[in-house]
Parts: structure tokens; C-alpha cells; sequence
């Protein structure tokens, strides 16, 4: 089924009717929404049947106007492909086994972290065990040796593997600043912090910051500094002049008897408001966030109140590790994923206005269309902006399907 014929399957989704209001931000559901079909697509990725998911592994290359994505078997086979809006069209660029002429023992189950580039076009990422041989075997010999951080030029199609952070750590999220070529990485499970400096090979362990789970998100800011979570849910900033960590006094919002498990977990994802000096973040805890970094210390965190309430469930309860701004200053999300929706086997985008406060849901999808997306700032040159689906074909179990979602909430995309 080509994309065009799915995306019509659901071009007639409802929308959620009714007006609710929390305490202290404005949340309404649509009535009527200017968001159609012709304003979203589905795009599916070619030569690669049993590709069963995408995770963070998304990300935007500004120097060919091109997005990145790593599409998982998840189990031991990486799919690099990458979409051209110009063109419109999807590549696969091959596998990472193949491409970095890995071992039979280096074995990878995915790319969990985000995809970054630097200004000359060269994009980074890392891998992941990914599955229960990394988890319960370790050390074994046909456990998980580690991750690796990788480097892809798209002008010679060139992987080269930069090598690896920590033995039998996976790396589950990457940064770079892109005024020096440093690496940022997470490793998982013990959360080491990594700092690595492709030019000189040289890579330096700044200790562990969480513990039980592992935070997935790391963000930068305009500096360059890289940010992260402890196991407490406090900012921990890496001041890259001072080359310290630097951590908060206060944990990040949560919404009172948020389990533990939603406090340590962290940031799920973020977005750049370039122009005003913000960064906007998303809790597993289901609270955003607006931060207002500064060059030195820990800057101004502003509560906005939860991503949604419907009236029906806990607040902590919905899941989005995704988030995007759009060129109008708006925040888009789906709502959704890991078995935490904010409505039953529905997941649903939602439009956030910084300027009003109000919360919007524009549609609503069955979880056979999208189960879960993933993907923190993307938006291209166009103003068009991309999230990494994936939609579980029969509803139950974990059998799935990966695609990317390609939107723009100013302009019809599709005829």
C-alpha cells in the first residue's frame, strides 16, 4: 500500500468535540479545525518489508534541506534513509551493518538517538542494543558489545564509525554544538554523560546523572552548552567554557502525584524558538515546559501547564516524545504511545499557542494509523514539519509498521 492510498484511509478522521479547561492553561478540543487531510502525509519507506520501527532516530540536515532517518527491524538491521522535500521523494542510503562494516559480534538492534548535522552537511547519530540480548546477556559473547557514534556524509554516502562511547552501553541520545563538532551522549542503562571531540578522537566520561531509568533526551542552546536530566529531574547543564557541569537547584515541574517512575524518566522531547530565546520542553510526566537558557548558570523554567486534559484520565498519564514549532510560533505534538493515550487506542495532535495559552487538538487517529510518533524539532525550510510514525497493524501486540508524518498547519501539502 503506497502512502497516498493509506493517508486515505484516514483523511476523514473525527474530531473531538466539546470545550474542557484545567487549572491554570487553556485546553479546547476541536470543534472545527482548518486541519485537513491535505495538510498532513504519510510517507512510507521503500525496500525494507520488515522495518518495524523508528524510535528517536530523526533528524534535520539544513545544508541539503533534507531529513534523516534510521528505521529499525529492531532486532539487527538499520535502514539509513533520507527525504528530499524538493523532490518528494524517500532513499534508502543501505544499512548500517553493511555501510560501517560491522562484525558479526557489533551487532546493533537500532538508532535510538536523534540525528544531527554539522554546518558542512555531515550528519552524526549513535546506536543501540535495543533489545533483550543487551539488556539480560551483557557481557555475554553473544550479548552487546556497545554503541557507537557514527558519522554519514550524504555527498559520497560515507559511514564511518567514530567508535564506541562505553563497553556494553548502548548511546540512546546525541547532540552536537555545531560551532566546534562536539558530541554530546547518554549512555544507557547506567546514564553516563559523554563528551567527544570527533577532530581529536578524544572522548572523556563525566560520570553517571540518573539511575533505574535513563532519561532519552538531550537538547543545546545557542552557545552550544548540552542539557540534560538527574535521576531527580533536575537541569544539569554542561557549560562547555568553564567545561563543568552545572546543576539546578529545583526539579523541572511535575503535577502533583506524578509516580517516580514519570519523575526520573525526564525530558521527552524539546523545540527551539530561535528568534525569542526559548526552548520548549516536553515531560514524561506530561507537563511543558518553557525555557529560557542562559550563557552562564541555569536559566528561567516556565510551567505552561499540562499537554492536555481531557477530564477522563490522571494528568501525569499521556505520552509525547515528539514536539515541533512551527513558522507561526505554535507547538505541534501527538499525543500517544507506550501504552499511555490520552484517549482510548487514540492518539492525537495537538496545536499549542504560546501567545493565548489555549491547547488544541486538530485530529484524532486509531492507533492502527499512528500508535506513536517521535522526533524533536524538525521543520524545513519550507515550514513543513516531520515526525517519525509508527502505527501497530492489528491495534494489539507489537507487530508495527514505520512511516514518516510530514505536516504543515499553514498550507495543504497533498491534492
Amino acid at each position: 500500500m503506497n502512502f497516498r492510498s493509506f493517508n486515505g484511509l484516514f483523511a476523514g478522521a473525527s474530531l473531538v468535540a466539546g470545550l474542557l479547561l484545567a487549572p491554570g492553561f487553556k485546553t479546547a478540543f476541536a470543534q472545527k479545525s482548518a486541519t485537513t487531510e491535505k495538510n498532513i502525509a504519510f510517507i512510507e519507506y521503500p525496500d525494507f518489508p520488515e522495518a518495524h520501527s523508528t524510535w528517536g532516530s530523526i533528524g534535520y540536515n539544513a545544508a541539503s534541506n533534507t531529513v534523516h532517518i534510521g528505521v529499525t527491524n529492531h532486532s539487527n538491521k538499520i535502514g539509513l534513509y533520507t527525504f528530499d522535500p524538493a523532490q518528494n521523494s524517500m532513499k534508502l542510503n543501505g544499512f548500517i551493518g553493511d555501510m560501517a562494516h560491522l562484525r558479526k559480534f557489533q551487532w546493533q538492534g537500532k538508532i535510538h538517538s536523534k540525528i544531527v548535522a554539522s554546518p558542512d552537511g555531515s550528519i552524526y547519530f549513535s546506536t543501540d542494543g535495543g533489545e533483550s540480548r543487551e539488556e539480560y546477556l551483557m557481557e555475554h559473547p553473544q550479548g552487546y558489545a556497545g554503541g557507537f557514534f557514527m558519522k554519514w556524509d550524504p555527498k559520497t554516502g560515507d559511514l564511518k564509525n567514530l567508535g564506541m562511547g562505553l563497553p556494553y552501553e548502548s548511546i540512546k541520545d546525541i547532540e552536537i554544538d555545531p560551532k566546534t563538532g562536539t558530541l554530546y551522549g547518554i549512555t544507557y542503562p547506567q546514564a553516563h554523560f559523554l563528551v567527544f571531540d570527533p577532530a581529536k578522537n578524544d572522548l572523556r566520561d563525566f560520570g553517571r546523572l540518573a539511575s533505574s531509568h535513563v532519561p532519552r533526551v538531550l537538547f543545546t542552546d545557542s552557545w552550544g552548552n548540552c542539557y540534560y536530566v538527574d535521576w531527580r529531574q533536575r537541569l544539569v547543564k554542561y557549560e562547555k567554557e568553564r567545561d563543568t557541569l552545572v546543576f539546578a537547584r529545583e526539579s523541572l515541574p511535575a503535577f502533583a502525584g506524578t509516580p517516580g517512575s514519570k519523575i526520573i524518566t525526564g525530558v521527552t522531547a524539546y523545540a527551539k524558538d530561535e528568534a525569542k530565546g526559548i526552548i520548549y520542553l516536553v515531560t514524561y510526566g506530561a507537563k511543558l515546559i518553557a525555557f529560557h537558557p542562559e550563557k552562564e548558570g541555569i536559566g528561567k523554567v516556565e510551567d505552561l501547564g499540562g499537554v492536555i486534559d481531557t477530564g477522563k484520565a490522571v494528568s501525569w498519564g499521556p505520552y509525547v516524545p515528539n514536539l515541533n514549532i512551527g513558522t507561526n510560533g505554535k507547538l505541534y505534538y501527538i499525543i500517544g504511545g507506550h501504552g499511555n493515550y490520552v484517549l482510548k487506542d487514540k492518539t492525537v495532535l495537538v496545536e499549542y499557542d504560546p501567545a493565548t495559552g489555549k491547547k488544541t487538538i486538530l485530529k484524532e487517529y486509531p492507533t492502527t494509523a499512528i500508535t506513536e510518533a517521535t522526533g524533536s524539532d524538525i521543520r524545513d525550510k519550507d515550514g513543513n514539519l516531520y515526525f517519525a510514525g509508527r502505527r501497530r497493524l492489528t491495534g494489539k501486540g507489537d507487530l508495527s509498521s514505520p512511516f514518516l508524518i510530514k505536516f504543515n498547519p499553514e498550507k495543504d501539502i497533498r491534492k
